[in-house]
């Protein structure tokens, strides 16, 4: 695994120590991490703080976007998407896509190259944690 889908996995890892859903996510441009998040939505009672959109916060403003690449631990949905496309972002790689297919034709339909790591690490994160809270996350990806 390379340092950069760790580094999502440590931030999913973080948002699940803090009482949150764990989803990491990082933005990488020139080989350098420039923003980093986690799905805060829980923590912070704000039903649009996901991991990537927080990642993107933290990058703050970078002017062009295209050539970075966004790591998420799960397969970003449309509201994470739609800030990839809004912003140019040309490439994505997610730790996986089984637990939650995302939006992987929508992001590639609007020439995102989507890379699905199915890594096992990312579906047993996911899984155990919906095992545990399936109201949560079923409020969070809108399916209560």
């Amino acid at each position: 695994m390379d340092q950069y889908m760790q580094a999502a996995i440590d931030e999913a890892k973080k948002g699940l120590s803090e009482g949150g859903i764990p989803i990491g996510s990082v933005l990488v441009k020139d080989g350098k991490i420039i923003g980093r998040g986690h799905n805060r939505r829980v923590q912070e009672n704000d039903p649009v703080i996901h991991a990537e959109i927080d990642c993107l916060r933290d990058a703050g403003r970078i002017g062009v976007y295209k050539d970075t690449i966004l790591y998420s631990t799960l397969m970003p949905c449309y509201l994470c998407a739609g800030a990839s496309v809004q912003f140019g972002i040309k490439k994505i790689i997610a730790g996986e896509c089984e637990t939650f297919t995302g939006a992987t034709e929508f992001m590639e339909s609007h020439g995102i190259e989507v890379i699905n790591l199915d890594l096992d690490e990312c579906k047993s994160l996911m899984k155990e944690f919906i095992e545990k809270n399936p109201q949560l996350w079923y409020e969070d990806i809108g399916e209560l």
